[in-house]
């Protein structure tokens, strides 16, 4: 097998959650460049048909779903309604997420329980579905996590994040010990810990620290548009066949100080 052929994707269902904007949809596009037959999910109708409509017109066979992983007791309709349209999933990208600022000594009950619901409990129930009903029967199946490099370390000063760092570290090790639990039922299972990009999340917070960011960050920017198609490329496919339980941090060398 020649090295274009390790990356190619084609005919590949994957299933990228919070695939309407942003970095989910990047990844979402990127996928489908590759030849994957792709589903979104989201929570809100119009910027799902936006992003349906937009990958359709990069010619991409896209399909979305509106679900709100909030309530993990719509996850097996979700993959119901993927598996009925496309067929069983190969790929699961767990990309849908959300935080909330505030000191820990006031943090709200309920942002904290809405934090962890989406960020680690829905990870995992949509993984345990996936797995038990695509990709083990199979053998085969990549997972891959959309943690952070938040939840490699604390925050900044001033920065009151500890629900979205505390779900991300979680979903780090969440990523590890199932790389090691299905790796007999030859499924990779790693995750992608990007550092600041521009979004909607964290669009607040840059405004406040952003040039700081930068000025910590090796490669002095904020990451792009482009600059986590090449890592989902790799670790959907078999050019990486033989890694798993992997953390792959995307932040220009910030991690690296």
């Amino acid at each position: 097998m020649n090295v274009k052929q390790l990356f190619q994707l084609q005919d590949q269902i994957a299933l990228v959650t919070g695939g309407s904007r942003g970095l989910g949809l990047g990844m979402a596009q990127a996928l489908g460049e590759l030849g994957c037959r792709v589903a979104i999910s989201a929570r809100k109708a119009d910027e799902l048909a936006e992003a349906q409509a937009h990958l359709k017109a990069k010619g991409i066979d896209a399909f979305g779903i509106v679900c709100d992983l909030q309530h993990v007791e719509g996850i097996p309709a979700l993959v119901d309604a993927v598996c009925q349209r496309f067929g069983d999933i190969d790929i699961l990208v767990n990309n849908a997420g959300t935080t909330w600022s505030a000191p820990a000594e006031d943090y709200p009950d309920e942002a904290w329980h809405k934090v962890l619901n989406l960020n680690l409990n829905a990870p995992f129930f949509l993984t345990r579905e996936v797995g038990r009903r695509c990709m083990i029967p199979r053998e085969r199946g990549k997972i891959i996590n959309i943690a952070s490099v938040a939840g490699l370390r604390g925050t900044a000063p001033g920065v009151h994040t500890i629900a979205y760092n505390t779900s991300k570290a979680a979903l780090i090790n969440f990523t590890r010990t199932l790389a090691c639990e299905w790796g007999r039922h030859n499924i990779n299972v790693n995750a992608i810990c990007p550092g600041f990009f521009p979004s909607k999340m964290s669009a607040g917070l840059l405004d406040r620290i952003g040039d700081a960011v930068i000025a910590r960050t090796p490669l002095q920017r904020l990451g792009g548009e482009d600059d986590l198609k090449g890592a989902i490329a790799f670790l959907a496919s078999e050019a990486s066949r033989h890694v798993s339980g992997q953390i792959l941090p995307v932040d220009g060398g910030s991690s690296a100080l």
